[in-house]
């Protein structure tokens, strides 16, 4: 998959500050900053994002080169063999498509976390939403008759004749900690960055300790709170806590040589 960035756009927010006079445009980008701090800081899950991929249909046994091994067929389902690339693999003794029933079922797989499928077409034509289902992790099953295709050409533009794309987002969704969350980490960068406040983009850094008419103030140390992903806000820090409490840095991935990724489109 491609590296991510960001998220594709701005999280939604119910924001607890005033920002009646302020510029729309200002509001949000301070909104879509914000957004991108938290969704680097939970990991890069955070915020469904859409994608198109080709995939090519899995399939347990190769379509050649199968050099079978029959030790073990009594001793369980499965059989070694050596395909043509040499690699040993486990066959199912039934022929099945899946490692749970030896009934026919037909799926690709998608990188995921998979938030939900917008679309499947197939040689132009748009599948209705009954026709397949998303089963964890990531495996897009065809329902009822037919199959997805073995090959497609890879040379024509998606939504032609002999073409194959899914369209489905990716990551875990907005919920409402996460609007909270944004929405105060949002006010604080508009009351510092965009205003003429203390806080957010003008606080001075270089101030640990503060005395003003008897009155003492003893300030964090604010690289200490960056350096452990945190921002020093309550709201915020507690949904990081939640959601990244190991301060996971990206999402966890597994990578297995009988897995083909799909061909994703990246320019033009």
């Amino acid at each position: 998959m491609p590296i991510e960035t960001g998220p594709c756009e701005a999280w939604p927010t119910a924001l607890c500050c005033d920002v009646e006079g302020r510029d729309e445009a200002d509001v949000a980008r301070w909104t879509l900053i914000a957004s991108q701090i938290l969704w680097a800081l939970s990991g890069r899950r955070i915020g469904p994002c859409p994608v198109t991929v080709r995939p090519c249909r899995r399939s347990c046994l190769e379509s050649a080169g199968f050099v079978s091994f029959q030790a073990g067929v009594g001793l369980g389902p499965w059989i070694s063999y050596v395909g043509a690339d040499g690699l040993w693999r486990n066959a199912s003794v039934c022929g099945c498509r899946s490692d749970c029933s030896c009934g026919e079922l037909c799926e690709v797989y998608l990188p995921g976390p998979v938030y939900n499928v917008t679309e499947v077409n197939i040689d132009g034509q748009v599948l209705e939403p009954e026709e397949y289902r998303v089963d964890a992790p990531g495996r897009l099953v065809r329902v009822g008759d037919g199959c997805w295709p073995d090959c497609q050409d890879m040379a024509a533009p998606p939504g032609e004749e002999g073409t194959f794309t899914v369209t489905y987002r990716i990551g875990l969704p907005v919920d409402e900690a996460a609007v909270a969350a944004v929405s105060e980490l949002t006010c604080h960068l508009l009351r510092g960055c965009g205003g003429t406040g203390s806080c957010g983009c003008r606080a001075n850094k270089n101030i640990s300790r503060l005395t003003r008419q008897g009155v003492e103030l003893e300030m964090g140390d604010p690289t200490l709170i960056y350096s452990e992903g945190r921002t020093g806000l309550p709201l915020v820090d507690m949904w990081l806590m939640v959601v990244n409490p190991y301060r996971l840095t990206s999402p966890s991935r597994v990578y297995s040589p009988d897995f083909r990724n799909p061909r994703v489109q990246q320019w033009p």
